[in-house]
């Protein structure tokens, strides 16, 4: 079947496939350094609560990003996971017409054929995978839940319209990562310093200096 990534017709699922490759290797990197890579990319999605994705105030947009469990995992982990579904059933799909009909479809008609497979197989092994990732990478909390509790500067100098990665514990226990910024234009935080989460704008968290 992988023979197929030299033909012209397939070349989406091969360069899906390297792309998985390449985002699986920053993916190890981003990890080692505190999810920073996975946190920023996940500033560019919408904001939802994967606790309750069904909420009517949501949009079409929030609500598929829910069904789909992207947040359940690091974005950048979902991601690779996407890619190597996509590339791997569209393998598929071209392998199974070339035993039907001896040819392959148009690259554009395999393409078609396979988003549509792709979405719930996606929604079920990021599922699979949140259940048996480690609790400090994936637990679901509401984003508005951190908001109240001190944070620590891990990666970066946090200043006014420009975050840095903080680590922060959820009432669970469990730990995520986050990106902070200070709430007054003269505040800054290093790394090590902690910080108090008083609001949540977007992907960005706004922290204060603690009382004590």
């Amino acid at each position: 079947m992988f023979e197929l990534l030299l033909h012209e017709q397939a070349w989406p699922f091969a360069v899906a496939l390297a792309l998985m490759l390449i985002l699986g290797v920053l993916e190890i990197v981003s990890m080692i350094f505190g999810g920073v890579l996975s946190a920023t990319l996940e500033s560019w999605l919408p904001d939802t609560d994967i606790t309750d994705f069904s909420a009517p105030h949501d949009n079409v947009l929030n609500q598929f990003f829910g069904w789909l469990r992207i947040r359940e995992l690091p974005v950048l982990m979902s991601l690779v996971v996407a890619l190597m579904l996509f590339g791997l059933l569209g393998l598929l799909v071209q392998q199974g017409c070339r035993s039907v009909t001896g040819a392959l479809l148009p690259a554009w008609l395999a393409v078609l054929l396979t988003l549509p497979l792709l979405a719930p197989l996606l929604r079920v092994t990021l599922g699979l995978l949140g259940r048996v990732m480690p609790k400090d990478e994936t637990s679901a909390v509401s984003e508005e839940s951190l908001v109240g509790r001190t944070a620590v500067i891990v990666l970066g100098t946090a200043r006014s319209g420009s975050p840095a990665q903080a680590k922060v514990q959820d009432e669970h226990g469990y730990s995520h990562y986050v990106m902070v910024e200070p709430d007054e234009v003269d505040l800054s935080f290093a790394q090590g310093d902690k910080v108090l989460l008083v609001r949540h704008l977007s992907a960005i968290y706004r922290g204060i200096r603690p009382l004590n």
